[in-house]
């Protein structure tokens, strides 16, 4: 399980460290493609493997499915972290999720999520102040 917040600096060849927690997790090779919220994901390849095999199940008639599909898919690549667990990120996911200086890397379960650290703080503060209405609606549906 990917889990923890941790601050990074992304350098100027477009490389960010993974957390020495999360690089025994990942292996030799990771997938990192355009996350929502305008962050980016990286995955293991078992749980790459996994969101494309349920994104095959999905009919391809809706607008919605096709578009999630070429979102998700044509914005991954597959790297390799390099001795140090440095990644490199592509200029166009770069672009994506407006990286550079400080970037968050959020451990959510089967996924890190790569954050602009100011983004982050911002999107974090607001999931914040809405946690008791948050945990209202999971309540509702059983989930707390």
């Amino acid at each position: 399980m990917l889990i923890g917040e941790y601050t990074h600096t992304f350098d100027t060849k477009n490389r960010v460290a993974l957390p020495a927690k999360f690089r025994k997790e990942f292996g030799k090779k990771v997938i990192v493609t355009k996350g929502l919220d305008r962050c980016l994901f990286i995955y293991t390849h078992k749980a790459w493997e996994k969101i494309v095999a349920r994104m095959s199940d999905l009919s391809i008639g809706q607008a919605g499915t096709r578009g999630f599909n070429r979102f998700m898919l044509s914005g991954a690549v597959e790297v390799e972290p390099d001795s140090q667990g440095r990644i490199l990120i592509p200029d166009f996911l770069k672009g994506f999720a407006n990286l550079g200086g400080k970037v968050v890397l959020a451990g959510v379960n089967d996924r890190v999520e790569v954050w602009n650290e100011s983004e982050w703080e911002t999107y974090k503060s607001n999931i914040e102040q809405n946690a008791d209405q948050l945990a209202e609606k999971l309540g509702e549906i059983g989930i707390l």
